[in-house]
Protein backbone atom coordinates (compact mmCIF):
# COMPACT_ATOMS: atom_id res chain seq x y z
CA UNK A 1 0.00 0.00 0.00
CA UNK A 2 2.89 2.35 0.76
CA UNK A 3 4.24 2.08 -2.80
CA UNK A 4 0.79 2.71 -4.31
CA UNK A 5 0.24 5.74 -2.08
CA UNK A 6 3.68 7.08 -2.94
CA UNK A 7 3.10 6.60 -6.67
CA UNK A 8 -0.29 8.33 -6.56
CA UNK A 9 1.12 11.29 -4.62
CA UNK A 10 4.09 11.54 -6.95
CA UNK A 11 1.96 11.43 -10.11
CA UNK A 12 -0.41 14.01 -8.62
CA UNK A 13 2.48 16.31 -7.67
CA UNK A 14 4.27 16.01 -11.01
CA UNK A 15 1.18 16.55 -13.15
CA UNK A 16 -0.04 19.41 -10.98
CA UNK A 17 3.43 20.94 -11.02
CA UNK A 18 3.57 20.77 -14.81
CA UNK A 19 0.19 22.49 -15.11
CA UNK A 20 1.24 25.12 -12.56
CA UNK A 21 4.41 25.72 -14.55
CA UNK A 22 2.42 26.15 -17.73
CA UNK A 23 0.13 28.77 -16.20
CA UNK A 24 3.12 30.46 -14.56
CA UNK A 25 4.91 30.63 -17.92
CA UNK A 26 1.85 32.26 -19.47
CA UNK A 27 1.65 34.73 -16.59
CA UNK A 28 5.27 35.83 -16.58
CA UNK A 29 6.36 35.48 -20.21
CA UNK A 30 3.81 34.50 -22.86
CA UNK A 31 1.11 37.05 -22.10
CA UNK A 32 3.48 39.94 -21.26
CA UNK A 33 5.32 39.20 -24.51
CA UNK A 34 2.12 39.08 -26.54
CA UNK A 35 0.95 42.19 -24.70
CA UNK A 36 3.69 44.08 -26.51
CA UNK A 37 2.52 42.87 -29.93
CA UNK A 38 0.13 44.63 -32.27
CA UNK A 39 -3.52 43.54 -32.31
CA UNK A 40 -3.27 41.29 -35.36
CA UNK A 41 -0.19 39.48 -34.05
CA UNK A 42 -1.82 39.06 -30.65
CA UNK A 43 -5.04 37.56 -32.03
CA UNK A 44 -3.27 35.27 -34.51
CA UNK A 45 -0.79 34.06 -31.87
CA UNK A 46 -3.47 33.37 -29.25
CA UNK A 47 -5.57 31.47 -31.76
CA UNK A 48 -2.59 29.32 -32.73
CA UNK A 49 -1.64 28.74 -29.10
CA UNK A 50 -5.22 27.78 -28.25
CA UNK A 51 -5.24 25.26 -31.08
CA UNK A 52 -1.77 23.88 -30.28
CA UNK A 53 -2.44 23.30 -26.58
CA UNK A 54 -5.22 20.84 -27.38
CA UNK A 55 -2.94 17.83 -27.48
CA UNK A 56 -2.49 14.57 -25.63
CA UNK A 57 0.44 15.65 -23.48
CA UNK A 58 -1.44 18.66 -22.13
CA UNK A 59 -4.62 16.62 -21.63
CA UNK A 60 -2.71 13.91 -19.79
CA UNK A 61 -1.47 16.40 -17.19
CA UNK A 62 -4.50 18.70 -17.10
CA UNK A 63 -6.98 15.86 -16.55
CA UNK A 64 -4.51 13.48 -14.91
CA UNK A 65 -3.67 15.90 -12.09
CA UNK A 66 -7.08 15.92 -10.41
CA UNK A 67 -7.56 12.20 -11.06
CA UNK A 68 -4.23 11.34 -9.45
CA UNK A 69 -4.93 13.76 -6.61
CA UNK A 70 -8.30 12.13 -6.00
CA UNK A 71 -6.73 8.67 -6.03
CA UNK A 72 -4.01 9.81 -3.63
CA UNK A 73 -6.62 11.25 -1.27
CA UNK A 74 -8.73 8.09 -1.44
CA UNK A 75 -5.70 5.93 -0.68
CA UNK A 76 -5.07 7.97 2.48
CA UNK A 77 -8.60 7.66 3.92
CA UNK A 78 -7.57 5.17 6.61
CA UNK A 79 -6.28 6.01 10.06
CA UNK A 80 -2.67 5.68 8.93
CA UNK A 81 -3.15 8.37 6.27
CA UNK A 82 -4.61 11.09 8.46
CA UNK A 83 -1.63 13.42 8.27
CA UNK A 84 -1.51 13.30 4.46
CA UNK A 85 -5.24 13.33 3.70
CA UNK A 86 -5.96 17.00 4.54
CA UNK A 87 -3.14 18.15 2.28
CA UNK A 88 -4.29 16.02 -0.64
CA UNK A 89 -7.88 17.13 -0.09
CA UNK A 90 -6.89 20.79 -0.14
CA UNK A 91 -4.73 20.17 -3.21
CA UNK A 92 -7.71 18.58 -4.93
CA UNK A 93 -9.99 21.49 -3.98
CA UNK A 94 -7.46 24.01 -5.28
CA UNK A 95 -7.19 22.12 -8.54
CA UNK A 96 -11.00 22.22 -8.81
CA UNK A 97 -10.62 26.01 -8.75
CA UNK A 98 -8.23 25.69 -11.70
CA UNK A 99 -10.72 23.56 -13.64
CA UNK A 100 -13.61 25.85 -12.79
CA UNK A 101 -11.79 29.00 -13.90
CA UNK A 102 -10.56 27.29 -17.04
CA UNK A 103 -13.98 26.05 -18.15
CA UNK A 104 -16.00 29.05 -16.96
CA UNK A 105 -13.70 31.87 -18.03
CA UNK A 106 -10.63 31.05 -20.11
CA UNK A 107 -12.15 28.52 -22.52
CA UNK A 108 -15.19 30.71 -23.28
CA UNK A 109 -12.83 33.63 -23.92
CA UNK A 110 -10.75 31.43 -26.23
CA UNK A 111 -13.92 30.37 -28.04
CA UNK A 112 -15.07 33.98 -28.41
CA UNK A 113 -11.68 34.93 -29.82
CA UNK A 114 -11.97 32.16 -32.38
CA UNK A 115 -15.60 33.05 -33.20
CA UNK A 116 -14.70 36.66 -33.98
CA UNK A 117 -14.00 35.64 -37.56
CA UNK A 118 -10.98 35.39 -39.79
CA UNK A 119 -8.30 37.75 -38.59
CA UNK A 120 -7.90 39.51 -41.95
CA UNK A 121 -11.66 40.13 -42.14
CA UNK A 122 -12.24 41.45 -38.61
CA UNK A 123 -12.75 45.20 -38.81
CA UNK A 124 -12.09 45.89 -35.13
CA UNK A 125 -9.24 43.65 -33.99
CA UNK A 126 -8.50 46.08 -31.17
CA UNK A 127 -12.01 45.57 -29.78
CA UNK A 128 -11.71 41.78 -30.09
CA UNK A 129 -8.43 41.91 -28.23
CA UNK A 130 -9.79 44.29 -25.60
CA UNK A 131 -12.70 41.93 -24.78
CA UNK A 132 -10.21 39.07 -24.40
CA UNK A 133 -6.81 40.07 -23.06
CA UNK A 134 -7.21 41.70 -19.63
CA UNK A 135 -9.84 39.24 -18.41
CA UNK A 136 -7.96 36.21 -19.74
CA UNK A 137 -4.70 37.37 -18.12
CA UNK A 138 -6.38 38.12 -14.78
CA UNK A 139 -8.04 34.70 -14.58
CA UNK A 140 -4.91 32.93 -15.78
CA UNK A 141 -3.15 34.46 -12.79
CA UNK A 142 -5.82 32.89 -10.57
CA UNK A 143 -5.14 29.53 -12.25
CA UNK A 144 -1.39 29.96 -11.77
CA UNK A 145 -1.76 30.74 -8.06
CA UNK A 146 -4.31 27.97 -7.40
CA UNK A 147 -2.32 25.32 -9.27
CA UNK A 148 0.91 26.36 -7.57
CA UNK A 149 -0.77 26.20 -4.16
CA UNK A 150 -2.14 22.77 -5.08
CA UNK A 151 1.35 21.64 -6.05
CA UNK A 152 2.77 22.94 -2.75
CA UNK A 153 0.12 21.00 -0.81
CA UNK A 154 1.04 17.83 -2.68
CA UNK A 155 4.75 18.42 -2.11
CA UNK A 156 4.08 18.75 1.62
CA UNK A 157 1.87 15.65 1.51
CA UNK A 158 4.82 13.75 0.02
CA UNK A 159 7.05 14.96 2.86
CA UNK A 160 4.50 13.87 5.47
CA UNK A 161 4.00 10.55 3.68
CA UNK A 162 7.74 9.96 3.74
CA UNK A 163 7.94 10.77 7.42
CA UNK A 164 5.13 8.36 8.18
CA UNK A 165 7.11 5.55 6.60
Amino acid sequence: MFVLRTAALLVAAVTTGLVAGLFYAYACSVMPGLGRADDRTFVVAMRRINAAILNGWFALCFVGAPLACGVAAALHLGDDGRTVLPWTAVAFALYMVVLSVTFRVNVPLNNALEAAGETDRVAELAAVRERFEARWVRWNTVRAVASTASFCCLAWALVLHGRAA
